[in-house]
């Protein structure tokens, strides 16, 4: 068997299991759930607010390609704004359609390494930096959201944690970073701040959603749990993350006794803007001849 069949193989295989994953457990979440419920909230849907929502999901997707370009400049690869924001499209629309295959993040690698020269790793250290300053964010912002949420009530005790997972989310981060990337020093303060307009302008897309269905109760909690079903869709176990962000709201609010129907709703709503504004990426018909300058585009 060649290498490059044995990689083929490989591929196939991982997106066979990534959509094996996605399918079952979209089916355990959309067998026990009021499908004519969800299909009337998600039809009923008010298509203003989905106006927003799809938005300020494009704001954060702008935000995180201005982050990314900073990473890149820390390691010395010097990328125009235009090009850097097709760039990362594109990177969605192979993370969403291509699944099991190098995803956007890989892509971006070989594109950059092929045009400019760089070593892998140094292109890999500012792809995967990028990553973790957005996950510390997350992190961050679901435990302020979870603080004033129906979770508090119902576990009073644990609140305290809660408040130190904040307040030590930031700090650490920049441990690490001075530990392990301090070339990415530098950028740390801005880099950190638009991590949290990111994570904000996500959220605020997600409250769209949620008037867009008329659902104005129990909004902090349906915020909190949207936040951490992000959390469970970092692991590319599943493709774009559907099934694993339904499964985190079907117990979550099942475990609350919230209405599961709308935050089912919610989720595959927002997936749906996701995948409709990745297809931008195709769109964008990125040239990577050997030698083409980047930084001119």
């Amino acid at each position: 068997m060649t290498k490059a069949s044995s990689s083929i193989k490989s591929k196939v295989f991982k997106t066979a299991i990534q959509l094996l994953l996605t399918v079952a457990a979209l089916a355990i979440v959309l067998s026990k759930t009021d499908t004519n419920r969800l299909a009337s909230l998600i039809g009923h849907a008010n298509p203003w607010h989905l106006l927003g929502a799809i938005l300020f999901f494009n704001i954060s997707k702008i935000v995180n390609a201005v982050r990314l370009n900073r990473f890149f400049t820390a390691i010395g690869l010097q990328l125009s704004a235009w090009y850097n924001l097709k760039l990362y499209y594109l990177g969605m629309f192979y993370n969403l359609f291509l699944p099991g295959g190098i995803g956007g993040d890989g892509y971006k690698i070989y594109v950059l390494k092929k045009n400019h020269g760089l070593t892998v790793i140094n292109i890999f250290n500012a792809v995967f930096w990028d990553r973790v300053s957005g996950i510390f964010a997350l992190i961050f912002l679901s435990a302020l959201l979870i603080i004033p949420s129906s979770f508090a009530a119902l576990y009073p005790g644990e609140i305290l944690w809660i408040w130190v997972i904040a307040g030590v989310a930031y700090p650490l981060s920049l441990l690490l970073t001075w530990l392990f990337y301090r070339q990415f020093m530098p950028v740390f303060l801005i880099t950190a701040f638009e991590s949290l307009v990111i994570q904000a302008t996500q959220v605020i897309s997600a409250w769209f959603i949620l008037m867009a269905m008329s659902a104005t109760a129990h909004q902090i909690d349906y915020l909190a749990i949207f936040l951490i079903s992000s959390v469970a869709t970092i692991l590319p176990l599943t493709v774009g993350g559907a099934g694993a962000r339904e499964v985190t709201f079907f117990y979550a609010l099942n475990h609350l006794g919230l209405d599961v129907n709308t935050g089912i709703a919610l989720s595959l709503i927002f997936f749906a803007i996701s995948a409709i504004s990745s297809l931008v990426g195709i769109l964008a018909k990125i040239k990577h001849e050997p030698g083409h300058s980047l930084a001119s585009k």
